[in-house]
């Protein structure tokens, strides 16, 4: 790649960016800031440069401090600075990255799941469908207007109806968790296919299923009403860190409560979206931990790659952008082996 000319005024600007994006990076990357970071690294060979630059100072400084705190990773150089081919590859892919940012969620899955070279020895292209973009898409985070959180799963969608005296929230369809704002004299209901889910303040978690009506408590204490006409027992109330499943059936059994441990707990849970804060850690146990909160797996394709050191925060559902991350700024390329799996190689 050619070198436009150097003149001091763009190197200066070169490494104000430079080192905005240490920073940024150091406190984590949003999905559209990783996407905004990817497209200016592959814009000019002088960006990665500049940012290794700034990147060897930071850490330079959390050394003689004694943090360890900055987003500098160590790899391989031959990682680092891989071949011209490579380069190329990359630069042809996020070149166009810009319209697909501007479209819908789906394109930019679709052109994720044909691959990165064209069908050349790679892996074969993958029909997008709508379940597949669903679990590619990222999680969804609503402020709602009392103040109320609801992070909506993959493929989840809701409707919302607030008046004077009460707070209703209708989950259509997947999964959603409610951080719901305290108002005694407005009490926040969440149905699902007839079943209500009552609260003042508290923290819960609902899965609309095809046969029922999963409930996990968090926070505080929730009452379940079953559908109305249901042949049931009368309402349940669930406390922190239980469970139940309340059958769609008209004549049903009492749904059973059940009390989840810590573990188990954080692991049902595990999907919502939260930061993963990671220091000087091998890239296999970045990918594992990303591989307990997401349905796409991502597979290291090579010991070599999995032994690769990184110090960095991601968001726990940002698949997508660790994925651009790796081959933007690790030399790597990643191959959708089929709907559910990504392995990550060393770029040719």
């Amino acid at each position: 790649m050619n070198r436009p000319p150097s003149n001091p005024r763009s190197r200066e600007a070169i490494a104000a960016a430079a080192a905005q994006w240490v920073l940024r990076r150091d406190r984590g990357l949003s999905a559209a800031e990783q996407d905004e970071f990817s497209q200016w690294l592959a814009a000019d060979q002088r960006h990665g440069e500049a940012l290794a630059l700034h990147r060897w100072g930071w850490d330079e400084l959390d050394r003689l401090t004694g943090l360890q705190t900055s987003l500098g990773a160590v790899p391989d150089p031959d990682l680092f600075a891989p071949s011209e081919k490579a380069r190329k590859r990359r630069w042809w892919w996020l070149a166009g990255a810009s319209s697909f940012l501007a479209a819908a969620a789906a394109v930019a899955v679709m052109f994720y799941f044909h691959g990165r070279d064209g069908g050349r020895g790679g892996a074969k292209p993958i029909e997008v469908t709508a379940e597949v973009a669903a679990l590619a898409a990222p999680c969804e985070r609503r402020t709602l207007e009392d103040g109320s959180v609801v992070d909506l799963n993959r493929g989840a969608s809701i409707e919302v109806t607030f008046t004077a005296t009460e707070r209703r929230v209708a989950l259509l369809q997947g999964e959603a968790n409610f951080t719901v704002a305290k108002d005694a004299a407005r009490p926040f209901i969440v149905t699902a296919r007839g079943v209500a889910v009552r609260a003042v303040g508290t923290v819960f978690n609902v899965r609309l299923g095809g046969a029922g009506v999963e409930v996990v408590v968090a926070e505080g204490r929730v009452r379940v009403d079953p559908p109305s006409g249901a042949v049931q027992p009368e309402a349940q109330v669930l406390s922190v860190g239980q469970s139940a499943v309340v059958p769609l059936a008209k004549v049903v059994a009492s749904p059973q409560v059940v009390m989840l441990t810590d573990a188990q707990l954080a692991e049902r849970l595990a999907w919502q979206p939260r930061l993963l804060d990671f220091t000087n850690a091998p890239l296999s146990e970045i990918v594992a931990d990303f591989n307990r909160r997401n349905p796409v797996q991502l597979v290291v394709g090579e010991p070599a790659l999995g032994a690769l050191r990184l110090s960095a925060a991601f968001r726990s559902d940002n698949v997508e952008g660790f994925v651009r991350l790796m081959e933007s700024d690790f030399g790597m390329r990643a191959e959708w082996r089929s709907e559910r799996e990504i392995v990550l190689r060393r770029a040719k």
